[in-house]
């Protein structure tokens, strides 16, 4: 799995790797108990700070993505270990009531925000 930063948008570096991390286990390219790279390889092959990979790893393993394990360092886990249960629905919604706010704010109507999420579900 290839991670690509792009240095020239706003969104943290960290949250770039979490995101490609995410994407690479949805697009099946990381599976159950596939190892990740080492803070400090991931790090030196981005040309980023290692605490940076270090707070993308941790978020990912709050969130159940992945696992530390001794000996083997971080680990992708099994799909049930990260499954949307009620608090992340919680978060989802709080997130989805701000950009939908903003979106109706700007005049978009209920179907072109849905059409909009369609499309991007679509094309992931």
């Amino acid at each position: 799995m290839l991670i690509q930063i792009d240095m020239s948008i706003d969104k943290p570096i960290y949250e770039q790797i979490r995101d490609a991390i995410i994407k690479g286990i949805l697009k099946g390219e990381l599976t159950k108990g596939k190892q990740l790279p080492s803070s400090r390889a991931l790090a030196s092959s981005l040309s980023v700070n290692m605490h940076t990979v270090n707070k993308a790893y941790n978020i990912l393993k709050q969130d159940g993505f992945v696992s530390v394990i001794k000996r083997k360092g971080v680990v992708i886990n099994d799909k049930n270990q990260y499954r949307a249960d009620e608090a992340y629905l919680n978060i989802l919604e709080e997130k989805l009531e701000s950009i939908v706010t903003e979106a109706k704010c700007r005049g978009l109507t209920a179907d072109e925000i849905n059409s909009i999420i369609g499309k991007i579900y679509n094309q992931i």
